[in-house]
């Protein structure tokens, strides 16, 4: 619930603190008083509506999923809304976005519009119908999770087998391809540091001439060798360092003729053709070791494709047990709905009795298997359809299932915040809707704004809103509240009437 709400400058606001009580709390005042506004304002504060206020701050009983959103809950968790230069958003005074916030108060908020249609949305109808058999048997609860942890891996074995066949529609082009780019680098079969060496080679070749050349010239050196020892001698001079120079010498001259010899073999169109070779395939993949690990990828590649028939054959006997599994556990969920359907839709139709409604229908058709069976709830009010019911009803439908929902709800509801939900009906009809109201205010804190004299004696806090300069709000007392129900009645000149009317509505509804 929402314990406590502050608002500092927003509109003909300048300030307003209000703790709130559980149950059914109602807001009344003078039109143009400033009650919607400060209902935008209590969303606002929980970052579920836009406003311009200077702060907006509520401090509520909520558990927040501390893992999920990287928050840590109070005994009371505080939600504040501050503009100054920009609009920023706290929870327990550590900043977060407003995405986040209104992430977290939608679990625990709604606030019932004209444009929600969720409360009629199938899934929820069928929810509906799970819950009153729950009510009796728990065990359908566990049935229910077994069905959709199943429909889960029925959906995921059958999104693999469609891949599959997706797969197969171009598994030849696919093949044809892995083994060509496979072969284009086979027939290279190109190695590791092989462009360096053959760009030694190339460069060799180019000069390979020359070198004999000056080899040939230099050859002379060893034929006064002799002579440079003889010398060395004489001057006492070990010559030890000249014959190590010379061998060295001798040693690079015949390496090297060697190596002269062998490129007498290669063809100088030879490595130039495999340099380009080699080139093309860097150029294509970067390196010769991203060629190599590009290869290796696609002859994995060439054995997935190759196991897709034997994966596919699986896959098939997998979705073929798991579906009929799943149409087993379907039928006997079917079966369990059926018999609850006529008992849910007369307690349904109750509530619309006493909201002076039309009876619905609730109907169970077949559809496709899905993770809550094959079951699809139907809701129809007397053949007109949803659109074309008036506000006021469909106001007061959702009031109905939201009553027959509460009957098998074993914990706190959350927050429900109505927009001038008894407008336009007549004295009858808003005891009806105050009634249920205060059936729903035993699970939910019900936030509404009332022009009705009887939905605002049902209320178990009341607050008025007025205005002189600015808007103001203060909770009422019980004679309070009797001088205001008697306002509604009779406008501001209230009658002695109008009073008494007032004090029997007040009394009546405190009988309840």
């Amino acid at each position: 619930m929402i314990e406590r709400f502050y608002l500092k400058e927003f509109l003909t606001f300048k300030e307003a603190d209000l703790e709130f009580h559980p149950g059914l709390v109602v807001f009344t005042g003078p039109s143009g008083s400033g009650k919607s506004i400060l209902m935008r304002s209590i969303l606002a504060s929980v970052g579920l509506e836009n406003v311009e206020a200077q702060i907006c701050e509520s401090s509520v009983s909520w558990v927040i999923d501390e893992e999920r959103f990287g928050l840590q809950n109070e005994s009371i968790n505080i939600f504040r809304h501050v503009k100054k230069e920009k609009t920023r958003y706290f929870i327990n005074n550590q900043s977060t976005s407003k995405s986040s916030m209104e992430s977290i108060s939608s679990t625990h908020l709604r606030h019932l519009s004209l444009k929600d249609y969720s409360d009629f949305e199938a899934s929820a109808l069928l929810n509906l119908i799970d819950d009153r058999i729950i009510a009796t048997n728990p065990q359908h609860k566990i049935n229910l999770e077994l069905h959709r942890i199943k429909f889960a891996e029925f959906k995921t074995f059958s999104e693999k087998l469609r891949l599959i066949e997706e797969q197969e529609k171009h598994l030849a082009e696919l093949k044809e391809f892995a083994a060509y780019e496979i072969n284009k680098i086979d027939t290279i079969k190109p190695k590791i540091g092989e462009d360096e060496e053959l760009n030694i080679i190339k460069k060799q070749l180019s000069k390979k001439e020359k070198i004999e050349k000056a080899i040939e010239q230099s050859q002379g050196i060893f034929l006064y060798e002799s002579h440079v020892s003889s010398v060395l001698g004489l001057l006492d001079v070990d010559s030890a360092f000249f014959d190590d120079a010379m061998n060295e010498l001798r040693g690079i001259f015949e390496s090297s003729l060697e190596r002269l010899e062998e490129l007498e073999e290669v063809s100088v169109e030879s490595v130039l053709d495999r340099i380009e070779q080699i080139s093309e395939l860097k150029r294509r993949y970067g390196s010769v070791e991203e060629a190599l690990i590009y290869r290796d990828q696609k002859v994995l590649e060439l054995e997935s494709y190759e196991r897709i028939e034997h994966s596919k054959a699986d896959l098939f006997k997998q979705i073929s047990l798991l579906k009929s599994q799943l149409e087993v556990t379907a039928n006997e969920l079917s079966n369990l709905r059926h018999g609850v359907l006529k008992d849910t839709l007369k307690t349904l139709n109750s509530y619309l009795g006493m909201l002076y409604l039309r009876e619905a229908t609730l109907e169970l058709e077949p559809c496709i298997l899905n993770e809550a069976g094959t079951d699809k709830a139907i809701l129809g009010l007397s053949g007109t359809k949803l659109d074309k019911l008036s506000s006021g009803e469909f106001n007061r439908l959702r009031l109905a299932l939201l009553a027959l929902g509460v009957e098998n709800m074993s914990g706190d509801g959350g927050v429900l915040m109505l927009d001038e939900i008894d407008a336009n009906l007549s004295g009858e009809e808003s005891m009806s809707v105050a009634k249920v109201l205060r059936h729903l205010s035993t699970r939910y804190q019900i936030f509404v704004i009332s022009h009705q004299p009887q939905l605002t004696s049902m209320g178990q806090q009341h607050f008025l809103i007025y205005k002189d300069n600015e808007s103001r709000v203060r909770e009422l007392n019980d004679s309070e509240r009797i001088e205001e129900i008697a306002r509604i009645i009779s406008g501001e000149a209230i009658s002695d009437e109008a009073i008494g009317f007032a004090r029997d509505l007040f009394e009546r509804s405190r009988g309840l």
